[in-house]
């Protein structure tokens, strides 16, 4: 930690504009009313405090007094244990175990379109049709409860809104058969925190 970095007073997080991961962190800091300075970089030209804060030079990057976090999940479950009010993870060990199984098959299943989709091309074309596929598939999930696997908002729901509302951008329009997901989707997006984390930039997008 540099002396600049002990300087700081209050939580800082370095964020892209237009990042889903640092969506993810924007997201959960909002819904649980957490006060940070957000710090939104230029990817291609991130502020030297970042580079001597992180080792990986990547974003987002969360800084909490003499703790610096990287790793949008690592991130997440900080920010719910620091502040637990409302609870974005279960209590008990093993709902919390089910809540990040459920969290990786969201990461491996769905957010591993991601890279593809924003290849373009014929790659990108593959990743829409099986993403939509995969989506579809789960409708039955999103119609089960008010949130995903959920009576509540949680962590889950903070990490599938972000890909969500990027489905437009990626031109991905579900199907009738998956009006439970839009409905779900719809849900999500109308929440006040949800509103509040978006960039300009998301805004556009979404």
């Amino acid at each position: 930690m540099t002396a600049q970095g002990n300087r700081r007073a209050v939580m800082t997080m370095f964020s892209d504009s237009e990042c889903i991961h640092s969506h993810r962190v924007r997201l959960v800091l909002s819904e649980k009313g957490i006060q940070a300075d957000i710090e939104t970089c230029d990817p291609d030209n991130k502020p030297e405090d970042l580079i001597q804060l992180n080792p990986t030079n990547t974003l987002p990057t969360l800084i909490d007094r003499d703790l610096v976090l990287y790793d949008a999940r690592v991130v997440v479950e900080y920010l719910d244990e620091r502040y637990p009010h409302p609870p974005f993870m279960p209590v008990d060990p093993v709902s919390r175990a089910r809540t990040r199984l459920a969290l990786y098959r969201v990461e491996s299943d769905w957010y591993s379109f991601l890279p593809a989709l924003e290849a373009g091309g014929e790659q990108a074309q593959t990743a829409k049709h099986q993403l939509t596929e995969s989506l579809t598939a789960s409708a039955d999930v999103f119609a089960a409860m008010p949130y995903f696997l959920s009576e509540e908002f949680s962590m889950l729901d903070a990490t599938l809104a972000p890909l969500l509302w990027r489905l437009k951008h990626y031109g991905i329009v579900l199907p009738a058969a998956a009006s439970s997901v839009s409905d779900y989707s719809n849900r999500v997006f109308a929440r006040p925190g949800f509103q509040a984390s978006l960039t300009e930039r998301e805004r556009e997008i979404g």
